[in-house]
């Protein structure tokens, strides 16, 4: 069953007069920039005057895909459970399970984590002529304190973004208090958002955050992992000569990265007791991309058609781009790589596809998870922006890599062009810009529905192949374009 959505406020149009003349578009970035300079938040992108616009259309897909997104995680975890009892193919947990250390494995198969699901759902859609499409999936995402700190900020100069200005921490603080057991202080929630060394250029916007949730009943406090206390009783920060227990743990940090995290066993030790509600739970096989793969696969096409349910799976299903394991074991005689084409002819070997023309390398390709390299664009190539010999060496990397660090192949499909605005500081005008389009809405999920707390779009130069957080990004929240109806 689909949940009911939490609808944004989204309030009523800006008072702003309508076509601002150059000077009044600069004031307000001036306001805006000095807004962040206030905050000591770093400027490392480019400011826009104004929100970004999204049509009525746009905006009415973008409530709809939380919950859909919630139910398609719901029916992973009941994939991955089925696949381990050999109820579904047992190849399926094989593969979502490749390269993951056996206690951590372990851990996301314990009894009491079963239920246990990501709080905070944030793909990143691609804006193209075609639609949308989901290019990740994040449920450990940067970027919330941000959209928070711009949904403030575009807010004081009168315009109405998705959520406002209470939608980010309204959302987070509901999606805490749900996981809190029914046995526990709801009255008094203390939460620790805990950020790990490798996530330390988020540092500003969670300590930005985290001061944005406190209020009467609920306290937030930003902790490095080193400066968590434990005890018998779970998880604790000092405060003066007083040690006070925390009743959840918001974890911002990469399961991949588990050696590197000081007191990483005590937190799982703490988990596993139940002493604390971690969130997102510790399960690795929640956090692949190869999900994509899997959706698309026709051996399970009828077990996510029956469990998402017709509506959630055929209105996800042209949002999620056809995606491959690179598996380079060989098929026998007879078979194919499923719905994988090269010069018209099923493909049998992903060798075939090495000599691949430049117009016929419109893939991407990406590590799946559990990697260093699996997060901000950091080990995506693009099929037709590599030379030929580059692609096949990093198509014979991808395969040589596999079982421990298993890669992706996955269609490419290129944003449209779009114009936006931006500051250029040093020439002290607004510019306009050519670029491409992503969308980063963000999920808060809890036992009232899924609550849209905010988008962020970032628009990079149209020569730029991967869309991501850079200094040449116009990065802005959203607002609802209310003269356009077209998506």
């Amino acid at each position: 069953m689909i949940p009911k959505i939490a609808v944004p406020s989204l309030e009523e149009p800006p008072s702003i007069a309508s076509l601002p003349d150059e000077p009044q578009l600069i004031n307000r970035c001036h306001e805006l920039v000095a807004g962040m300079g206030q905050l000591q938040f770093p400027l490392t992108f480019r400011v826009s005057p104004e929100p970004f616009p999204l049509s009525s259309i746009e905006i009415a897909l973008l409530e709809k895909l939380g919950p859909s997104l919630l139910n398609f995680y719901k029916v992973q975890n009941r994939c991955y459970y089925e696949s381990v009892k050999g109820i579904l193919p047992q190849w399926v947990s094989q593969y979502l399970d490749l390269g993951k250390p056996q206690h951590i494995v372990e851990f996301g198969r314990m009894n009491r984590m079963k239920s246990a699901l990501p709080g905070v759902i944030r793909p990143d859609l691609i804006l193209t002529a075609d639609g949308m499409f989901i290019s990740e999936l994040d449920s450990v995402p940067g970027g919330i304190g941000l959209t928070h700190l711009l949904n403030i900020l575009y807010g004081k100069l009168g315009y109405s973004t998705v959520g406002g200005h209470r939608g980010m921490t309204e959302g987070f603080i509901k999606m805490v208090r749900s996981l809190i057991p029914e046995t526990a202080d709801r009255e008094e929630v203390r939460l620790g958002l805990v950020v790990s060394q490798e996530s330390e250029d988020y540092l500003a916007e969670m300590d930005f955050f985290v001061k944005e949730l406190n209020r009467p009943g609920f306290s937030a406090h930003l902790c490095r992992p080193e400066e968590l206390f434990y005890t018998e009783e779970g998880p604790f920060f000092k405060k003066g000569e007083t040690l006070l227990p925390f009743s959840a743990i918001y974890r911002f940090l990469e399961l991949f990265d588990f050696k590197n995290i000081p007191k990483m066993d005590l937190l799982f030790y703490a988990s596993k007791k139940g002493k604390t509600t971690v969130t997102p739970p510790f399960k690795a096989f929640l956090e692949e991309k190869l999900w994509f793969a899997l959706f698309h696969h026709p051996v399970l096409r009828f077990f996510w058609e029956k469990e998402l349910g017709e509506e959630s799976y055929y209105f996800l299903k042209p949002l999620i781009p056809q995606t491959w394991v690179l598996d380079p074991r060989e098929l026998p005689p007879y078979g194919l790589i499923p719905d994988l084409y090269f010069r018209n002819k099923p493909v049998t070997r992903w060798e075939e596809l090495f000599e691949a023309g430049q117009k016929e390398r419109r893939f991407v390709l990406k590590p799946s998870g559990f990697s260093e390299l699996a997060w901000g664009a950091r080990g995506v190539r693009i099929g037709h922006d590599l030379s030929g010999q580059e692609w096949r060496s990093a198509l014979e990397q991808a395969l040589a890599s596999y079982p421990n660090g298993p890669y992706l192949l996955q269609e490419f499909h290129s944003g449209k062009r779009v114009d936006v605005n931006y500051y250029d500081r040093s020439a002290e005008s607004v510019v306009n810009m050519s670029g491409r389009t992503r969308l980063s809405p963000y999920y808060f999920t809890s036992k009232e529905g899924v609550h849209l707390g905010g988008i962020l779009a970032t628009t990079c130069p149209a020569n730029k192949k991967i869309i991501h957080g850079m200094s040449d990004a116009v990065m802005a929240p959203c607002r609802v374009d209310q003269n356009n109806s077209v998506g």
